[in-house]
């Protein structure tokens, strides 16, 4: 909630906590999941695989849209209240005398509840960059990197090549690496670091041919084949941005067979059309309401706009209303210029110290061509959004995943 002020470029409290703890992180199986965008969807979709396969399963992932509880499931349960609170009793001391951040006592809590419920494997999503992210302790079976955009820059770099290079850091010794999407300016950072680590490296766009692509009965209808295998997919994660992240899954699949994961086709097929039931992900290009209709997406850079504005442009809709708010540590006049500016907006400001003031961001946005009135809050714009809207237009809500959690 306080964003960037929070990170700590180094490891030293997380490795502090771990040892601490006994070293929880080394007591599992675990698979490591880094990128700008749709690393969060990648791990939910590899969560529900594997637990749908029969393995218990952990999941780490942040942030959390309504509880904190969220960040930390096994099988799709979140960790109990009485769980959170006796953690923090049984270590209250250690923690307030190290005095760690709130992600990295969050990260040694995960690993902790993992250990102790003995799962099988979890999916641990990185947080923030990859090489100095306290999730980057742990030495996973597997590493996948779904993709690279602008976010962080002040923090991970200002070249595209610079930030991959932080979030190559998650490649491990001899640990293989699937590469979700290739993308001409990185693949050359991610290939020398798997050279250097003795690593096998897999492009998983490269691997998979898509031969249908549909939406149908609120489920994207898929077809896909490799060299070894063909699936035909009915995905309840409908964002056109959740092709790539299937394949990626679909490639992390084929290497953990290799590695001696017993997952059939059957149970990969039922997991993927079920990954919101099987895992409570919520806020990827989720349908609220049908007349009007309403979606809520949690993308909020640069790539994640652009994605949310492709989606939007597949929708039939007469008027697209706008209820947009974002947080104040950003520079968001790329994102405004992209936005159309034939939509009415309803700008707002999320429950949070970060938000940007809704009368700030109108005026900003104003710059750019895109009109509106701003709210005191998120549900006072939804509220007006609402009542604007005739029910063959389209609302849609974002801009920030704070903004999400108020609505889902």
């Amino acid at each position: 909630r306080i964003g960037e002020q929070a990170y700590k470029k180094d490891l030293t409290n997380t490795i502090a906590l771990c040892n601490h703890l006994n070293n929880p992180e080394k007591k599992f199986k675990s698979i490591h999941v880094a990128g700008t965008n749709g690393k969060g969807s990648t791990s939910h979709m590899l969560a529900a695989v594997l637990q749908q396969a029969g393995y218990k399963t952990g999941l780490y992932t942040s942030p959390h849209l309504k509880d904190f509880r969220e960040r930390i499931k096994v099988n799709g349960e979140m960790m109990s209240e009485v769980d959170v609170t006796s953690f923090v009793n049984q270590h209250q001391e250690f923690i307030e005398t190290l005095s760690p951040s709130f992600f990295e006592v969050t990260v040694a809590m995960a690993f902790d509840y993992f250990a102790t419920q003995q799962v099988d494997i979890a999916i641990i999503e990185v947080g923030l960059g990859g090489r100095l992210d306290s999730t980057n302790v742990i030495s996973p079976e597997l590493a996948i990197i779904t993709n690279i955009g602008w976010d962080h820059m002040n923090l991970l770099g200002n070249t595209l090549p610079a930030i991959a290079s932080e979030k190559a850091g998650i490649i491990k010794q001899e640990v293989p690496v699937i590469i979700s999407e290739y993308q001409e300016e990185v693949i050359g950072v991610f290939e020398k670091k798997a050279l250097e680590c003795n690593s096998s490296i897999l492009v998983a766009e490269h691997q998979w041919e898509i031969t249908d692509n549909k939406i149908e009965n609120n489920q994207r209808k898929l077809k896909l084949n490799s060299k070894e295998n063909n699936y035909n997919l009915s995905l309840d994660l409908i964002g056109s941005y959740q092709i790539n992240n299937v394949m990626g899954v679909l490639s992390a699949v084929e290497q953990l067979q290799k590695l001696g994961f017993q997952i059939k086709k059957a149970d990969l097929i039922v997991a993927l059309s079920q990954v919101k039931e099987l895992t409570g992900l919520m806020g990827r290009w989720q349908t609220l309401k049908k007349e009007p209709l309403i979606i809520c997406d949690t993308g909020h850079n640069l790539d994640g706009i652009k994605l949310v504005l492709e989606n939007i442009n597949q929708v039939n809709y007469k008027q697209l209303h706008f209820v947009i708010g974002m947080v104040k540590d950003k520079d968001i006049s790329k994102i405004l210029s992209l936005l159309p500016q034939n939509a009415i907006y309803y700008f707002c400001a999320p429950q949070i110290e970060r938000a940007k003031a809704a009368e700030e961001l109108q005026l900003e946005a104003k710059k750019f061509g895109l009109i509106g009135y701003y709210y005191d809050g998120v549900e006072e714009a939804l509220k007006e959004a609402k009542k604007n809207a005739n029910k063959d237009d389209l609302i849609f809500i974002g801009g920030s995943t704070f903004v999400v959690a108020e609505v889902v």
